[in-house]
């Protein structure tokens, strides 16, 4: 019913700067919270950043904050995460969240398929 497409990843040196997109389609209603989320090289897929429906709330994982911003366009469904400064340690696979009204009227919490950030020393 619903797809999240993220680009955006790929290799940069530390210290560097990348722009993840995640573009929503499907049978969408509205979307309330957007979200990055991350998974570090043998770890837990962890948080990163949130902003709500109209974006007037946002919050950071502390490591990223003053060095990720999360901003999106709700007339294209879309999230963006502009990471700068980046560091080794940022290296993983970045997901997208999003909490979608469907236009069948249920809410449903999707998962886009990830993408890959590589950041070398």
């Amino acid at each position: 019913q619903v797809q999240l497409v993220e680009s955006g990843g790929g290799l940069v040196q530390a210290g560097g700067s990348l722009r993840l997109s995640c573009v929503a389609s499907g049978s969408i209603a509205s979307i309330n919270a957007m979200a990055w989320y991350r998974q570090l090289a043998g770890k837990q897929r962890e948080f990163v950043a949130d902003i709500t429906g109209v974006g007037g709330s946002i919050k950071y994982e502390d490591s990223v904050k003053g060095r990720f911003t999360i901003s999106r366009d709700n007339a294209k469904n879309t999230v963006y995460l502009q990471m700068n400064s980046l560091k080794p340690e940022d290296t993983g696979v970045y997901y997208c969240n999003a909490e979608i009204l469907l236009t069948s009227r249920s809410t449903v919490r999707y998962w886009g398929q990830g993408t890959q950030v590589t950041v070398s020393s």
